[in-house]
């Protein structure tokens, strides 16, 4: 069952991945679906916008396909080195993805609503890698952990989107797409938190059990 949820974690990586660059990379950005949408509620969006959303979803997804390795234990362990590297490149992809989606953010659909939610995403993204990247630089290893995986969860709000969406669209209508839209903003990522945290409290029992039962054993939560 485990790896049953497994793959369907990375099959919905893979499955954004694969969108996004194919909406904004290979074809034109202009027509994807995200900002065909955002012009029936705009008259008109600026070339820097634009400029800004492909800087957003080229390094957001970066984040998004290296993020499960940063956080693997298994990974980790046997590619100590190659974890160093990768966790580089996805600090860079939210140093870059971080301001740019705190720009898009003060044009959201839904209102101060949405503009609040996609606003602070952006926010708490940034800080948690932030703290993610100080902790492994003051060698607090476990704080390190939990914070890439808060910072994740956060990450992972590009596919709960995509999933929250088209959800609403199908029950609530296009003419309700901007109440809709206010309330995915915050669909998209507090579920996401709340989980990292839960996932967070369980590794943490799971290590005071081991060191409780198991003293000769030492191993590192996932």
């Amino acid at each position: 069952m485990k790896k049953f949820y497994w793959f369907i974690f990375n099959f919905l990586i893979i499955a954004v991945a694969c969108y996004v660059a194919v909406q904004y990379i290979i074809m034109d950005g202009t027509h994807a679906g995200f900002v065909q949408m955002k012009l029936m509620f705009l008259s008109k969006l600026s070339t820097f916008w634009y400029i800004v959303l492909f800087i957003h979803a080229a390094t957001s997804v970066v984040a998004l396909v290296i993020g499960p390795l940063t956080i693997s234990r298994r990974f980790r362990e046997k590619n100590i080195s190659r974890h160093r590297i990768l966790g580089r490149i996805y600090m860079v992809g939210i140093l870059f993805g971080g301001p740019s989606g705190l720009y898009l953010s003060f044009y959201a659909t839904g209102g101060l609503v949405g503009k609040t939610g996609f606003g602070l995403l952006s926010i708490f993204w940034m800080l948690s890698a932030y703290n993610a990247f100080n902790r492994v630089k003051n060698m607090q290893i476990q704080e390190h952990q939990n914070w890439m995986i808060r910072n994740y969860s956060l990450t992972f709000a590009a596919v709960t989107l995509r999933i929250w969406l088209p959800l609403f669209v199908w029950l609530f209508g296009l003419e309700n797409f901007e109440l809709s839209y206010a309330v995915i903003s915050w669909l998209a990522w507090v579920p996401n938190l709340i989980m990292a945290e839960v996932v967070i409290k369980q590794n943490l029992w799971k290590s005071h059990y081991q060191k409780n039962n198991h003293p000769d054993i030492v191993k590192e939560p996932t």
